[in-house]
């Protein structure tokens, strides 16, 4: 697992010259602390550059990058982890390849002279790989299926930028730093900036599933998988299961092979009490498996873990956390490049940090929700089905505007309130339904929230178009099923993955993930709704699937979530400090917002009625981002303004206490 960065141009455009190189490369120290390295090569037409950050994985010797073939022809900057790899060298060397390295870099490089851009068929893994082909003065670069890896690039008149993270375009010069108002919206009604979009205007992730060629100055962006969400798997529900457990014990032995100790993640919730058990299984030893508690009890996981942990015979590492809550913001701001307001962030952040002490390495339950059914709104969405099916006269009467005239108090639990928010979203169809249904600040309240001049920048701009173009690609099938799929394609890499991948690699820690292996998606996206929801308990399928590794207190747990008690920081911890960010002349002169719609939120909140937890912590991630890298000069966010410096980190964390109980503390 490592960082990348480059860039090619042509004759006509500036060169990246070593030392902005050099600096693209170091600002990714904390994705590579192990190793690096640059390599740059001028010709006629045509210049590249190809930087790289090392966290050492496997072949701890031999897999220094870039990385070239025998005649130094094509050369590679990659970062993520092929599974497969030893397999397909073994059938690259049956065709004549020749090997220096023992490590999975080299097998792509391989693959790439035998197939070209083809090669990625042949991967199983995440990655984000850059390639430049000498030959044919190409620069390919991709992205995994899924989206677990990142790559964000930049594309100027005859040059093209990318890198891991934006932090590391934003060295080169000639990268502005403008805000993306387009962008701005999705992000208050998200969460998260949705691909291919990022908050920086002119910078673009590339989407999971998809590669890019440049080529003399031209730039081509290709989808090269795309499973069959609208199929349907005729499998009995017996040689559902059979399969599955199948492809998903293959999935986790895969994920075993590593040259440095690995454990796993463990929240005793159902995905990954499923993954620790089937590495439990595969393991001569007791698996490591680490959770982070919080001395909040509806915010505590802890117990179930142990549980867990007792019942599988894993050597469990607990870990108790007076968490620094709104003391972390600067630093997740800088290692998230842009707003992002999931607030399972700061636990996630956590307990990699903690983990990264003793491994290198950890499996992880990610995935498991969007393929087997895991959020309850799933089971309402598919019950609002019996209501689409009403003849629309009838739904026209019963959903009709008349609701919405009758006066509601200003109150979030109001039930008329409620009902008149339910009958409107009724009356729209269901991919708009889902898609509005999962915003966190809906159209009207942003539109408040906005002053004049944002409100006519972005008229005819609807955040919800990704999420509903996302659930009509499962077709014809069950409801619930396509909201499934919709988080599948929008939510699980726009956010989760996101999460996972940056506050794991602001540690240097390895993530894995069995249940993204694209042979278990495409199997799961296929099952039926029915064969994922009849049991007992969440996610039966799972636990019926694998009866061995759930004891019953488990198996029939509600799901809680990684959260973090928003509601409550900012009614009475944290309240005078949101209020101040919030409401300062900097904050308000960003120009984006009506300073007296802020004002109402933070009342409305502090006087308990209405939850404005998750919407205030967008607000105050949006200032701390702008703070970081529209306030900050280049040259400071470029050394994070010491966030990277030991003594920074731990004086942000200062306030962070833990308490680690040992092996299967009972």
């Amino acid at each position: 697992m490592c960082g990348i960065t480059g860039g090619v141009w042509t004759v006509d455009a500036p060169p990246l010259r070593q030392s902005e190189l050099d600096a693209m490369t170091d600002v990714l120290a904390h994705r590579g602390p192990d190793g690096r390295g640059t390599h740059r090569e001028q010709h006629d037409a045509v210049g590249v550059a190809l930087g790289h950050r090392r966290l050492s994985i496997i072949d701890l010797a031999g897999g220094s990058q870039p990385l070239a073939n025998e005649d130094g022809s094509i050369w590679i900057t990659f970062n993520g982890e092929i599974y497969n790899y030893r397999e397909l060298r073994e059938q690259l060397v049956a065709k004549g390849h020749q090997f220096r390295t023992a490590g999975d870099t080299e097998t792509i490089v391989h693959l790439y002279e035998e197939y070209g851009v083809d090669c990625l068929a042949h991967l199983r893994g995440m990655f984000a790989l850059a390639i430049w082909d000498r030959p044919r003065q190409r620069l390919f670069l991709a992205r995994d299926r899924l989206g677990q890896k990142p790559l964000v690039y930049c594309r100027q008149p005859g040059r093209l930028l990318f890198a891991s993270e934006i932090k590391s375009l934003l060295q080169a010069d000639g990268v502005a730093r403008e805000v993306d108002l387009e962008a701005l919206d999705d992000y208050l009604a998200y969460l998260y900036v949705p691909h291919p979009h990022t908050m920086f205007r002119g910078i673009h992730k590339l989407p999971p599933a998809h590669y890019a060629v440049w080529e003399r100055g031209e730039l081509r962006i290709e989808n090269y998988w795309k499973p069959d969400l609208a199929r349907e798997s005729t499998l009995s529900l017996a040689e559902t299961q059979e399969a599955l457990a199948a492809t998903m014990r293959e999935s986790v032995r895969l994920r075993l092979r590593s040259d440095v100790p690995l454990g796993a993640f463990l929240s005793g919730g159902i995905d990954s009490t499923a993954i620790v058990g089937l590495m439990q299984e595969q393991l001569d030893t007791a698996a490591n498996t680490y959770t982070i508690g919080f001395p909040v009890d509806d915010y505590d996981e802890s117990r179930f873990a142990r549980q867990v942990a007792e019942h599988l015979g894993t050597s469990h590492h607990e870990f108790m956390s007076e968490a620094a809550s709104v003391d972390l913001l600067p630093t997740l701001a800088w290692h998230f490049d842009e707003p992002f307001a999931d607030s399972s962030a700061i636990p996630t952040y956590l307990v990699s940090q903690i983990t990264r002490r003793h491994v290198k390495v950890a499996l992880t339950g990610d995935g498991g929700d969007e393929l087997f059914a895991g959020y309850p709104r799933y089971a309402t969405v598919q019950r609002l089905g019996a209501w689409d099916d009403l003849p629309r006269w009838l739904r026209a009467a019963m959903f009709g505007g008349w609701w919405n005239r009758l006066p509601a108090p200003n109150r979030e639990q109001s039930l008329l309130r409620r009902w008149q928010f339910r009958m409107g979203t009724l009356r729209q169809a269901p991919p708009q339904r889902y898609a509005n249904w999962v915003t966190i600040m809906h159209n009207d309240l942003r539109r408040q929230l906005y002053n004049d001049q944002t409100r006519e920048q972005l008229v005819g701009h609807d955040p919800s178009h990704s999420v509903a173009a996302a659930y009509r690609q499962s077709g014809r099938r069950e409801r619930g099923v396509s909201a499934m799929h919709a988080d599948l394609l929008t939510y699980l890499p726009d956010d989760l993955l996101t999460k996972v991948d940056v506050a794991s690699m602001a540690h240097g820690l390895e993530c894995r993930s069995p249940f993204l292996d694209h042979k278990v998606v495409e199997l799961a996206a296929q099952i039926p709704y029915a064969y994922l929801t009849s049991g007992g308990g969440p996610k039966p399928l799972l636990t019926s699937t694998f009866p061995q590794f759930f004891p019953e207190a488990i198996r029939r747990r509600p799901k809680m979530g990684f959260r973090v008690p928003l509601d409550h920081w900012f009614r009475q911890t944290h309240a005078d400090y949101v209020r101040d960010t919030l409401l300062s002349e900097r904050a308000v002169s960003r120009g984006y917002f009506e300073r007296t719609a802020i004002k109402r939120m933070l009342d409305e909140h502090r006087q308990g009625r209405w939850n404005h937890g998750d919407r205030l912590w967008a607000l105050l991630c949006l200032e701390t981002w702008h703070q970081t890298f529209l306030d900050a000069s280049p040259s400071a966010t470029a050394s994070a303004a010491a966030i990277l410096r030991p003594e920074r980190v731990q004086a942000l964390t200062a306030n962070t206490t833990y308490s680690e109980n040992g092996s299967n503390r009972t």
